[in-house]
C-alpha cells in the first residue's frame, strides 16, 4: 500500500455517470478517494450516504470526493441512483486502479481504505478499516470546522 507523503498515483477511468475521471485534472485541490467492497453492500451503502450527508460541507471547504470499487460502471450507477450520490463513482473492473494503491484484496475486491490527498498530489491520510463510519468521521474532521455540518455518522 502507498503511504502518507507519496505522490498519489494517476487515477483514470469512467464514473458511474458515464464521464472520464482523471485524478490529475484535480491538481491543487484536495481530494478523498474511498475505495470500498461492494456497490450495494449494508457497509458501503453506509460509507457512501455518510460522505454523501457530508458532502456540501466537503465541498464548501474545496473538497472533492470520489469513490471506486472493482463493480462494473453500470453497477457503480445503480449504487449512485439508489444512495442519491452527489460525487462520482470510478468504476475499477480490472481492479487496475485499487491494485496500484495496494487495496486490492485476496478475492478480488478492494479493501476499505480512504485516501486524503493534498492539494499538492501527495497522500496526506489514510483511513483504514471495515468499519465505515471512521472514514467519513476522520475526513469530515479533516476538512469541516466543528459544529458547522451535520453531526458525524456515529
Amino acid at each position: 500500500m502507498i503511504s502518507v507523503g507519496e505522490a498519489a498515483p494517476p487515477i483514470s477511468g469512467m464514473t458511474d455517470r458515464g464521464e472520464p475521471f482523471s485524478l490529475a485534472d484535480l491538481k491543487g485541490h484536495p481530494v478523498v478517494v474511498f475505495f470500498y467492497p461492494k456497490a450495494g453492500s449494508a457497509g458501503c451503502t453506509a460509507e457512501a450516504k455518510g460522505f454523501a450527508r457530508h458532502y456540501d460541507v466537503l465541498r464548501a471547504s474545496g473538497v472533492t470526493v470520489v469513490g471506486i470499487s472493482v463493480d462494473s460502471r453500470e453497477a457503480e450507477a445503480r449504487f449512485a441512483v439508489t444512495c442519491a450520490l452527489p460525487f462520482p463513482l470510478v468504476a475499477d473492473p480490472t481492479g487496475a486502479i485499487a491494485r496500484t494503491y495496494g487495496v486490492l484484496g485476496r478475492f478480488g475486491s478492494a479493501r476499505r481504505v480512504t485516501f486524503v490527498v493534498a492539494p499538492d498530489g501527495r497522500v496526506a491520510e489514510i483511513v483504514k478499516g471495515v468499519l465505515p463510519g471512521r472514514h467519513v468521521r476522520r475526513t469530515v474532521a479533516r476538512f469541516v470546522p466543528e459544529g458547522s455540518g451535520p453531526p458525524p455518522p456515529s
